[in-house]
């Protein structure tokens, strides 16, 4: 179960959601240099490229998490902040959240990484409609310590990536989304390479209504055991 603090037309509510159906958006950038940037940055740690652009994987809603600390097996995980969208019984909302994945895993496949990782979500959410007409405008914004330091890891304008009735449009499943269901809208690329950080601390700026949602996780890691 996920609480949510919604902001639409001034007004302010909280709501607990049970989603059933999680779907990450791979490879859904709007430019095309820009997806070949960051399916070489990928390839370049040994994950295949992908078979199709956009790709839509399914893994478990239950790997949805709001918790200020993430646990993961082994050092070989990383997040990257995304735009989310939630479907709900009265409509679309705009969220956050970090597709962390297990790196080492994502060699062997990238459906199977998905799956091994929980997937943080801000609090916040915001009326899809009203961020829509000024979506290319919004900012996707990552920081994250590595080796003690923190350190810019993301950033950009979402007109990098697919706008989410685009998005949606090419969905196997057909156009929308159902009630119930969330789905992840793509990344920005590292800045300095895909690494491991002990915290992930990500926000979503909407620089014309003057707002952000953000949300920040520590990463604990379980030792490997043979």
């Amino acid at each position: 179960m996920l609480t949510f603090h919604r902001s639409a037309g001034g007004r302010e509510d909280v709501i607990a959601v049970a989603p059933e159906t999680l779907v990450i958006g791979g490879w859904a950038g709007r430019d095309e240099a820009a997806i070949r940037h960051h399916i070489e940055e990928l390839a370049a740690i040994g994950v295949p490229r992908p078979s199709s652009v956009p790709v839509y994987y399914r893994v478990a809603a239950a790997l949805l998490t709001q918790a200020p600390v993430l646990t993961v097996l082994g050092p070989d995980t990383s997040g990257e902040a995304e735009p989310v969208l939630v479907a709900l019984a009265d409509g679309l909302w705009l969220g956050l959240g970090s597709d962390h994945t297990d790196r080492k895993a994502e060699t062997t496949g990238i459906a199977l990484s998905k799956q091994l990782c929980g997937k943080p979500v801000a609090a916040g959410l915001w009326r899809l409609d009203e961020v829509e007409p000024h979506w290319d405008e919004l900012i996707l914004r990552a920081h994250a310590v590595i080796d003690g330091e923190r350190v810019l890891y993301q950033e950009g304008r979402l007109s990098a990536l697919r706008t989410p009735g685009d998005l949606m449009a090419r969905r196997p499943d057909g156009p929308g989304l159902p009630p119930g269901t969330v789905m992840f809208g793509g990344t920005l690329g590292a800045i300095g390479g895909i690494r491991p950080a002990a915290r992930f601390e990500m926000e979503l700026e909407d620089p014309v209504r003057g707002r952000r949602l953000s949300h920040a996780y520590d990463v604990a890691v379980l030792p490997v055991v043979a």
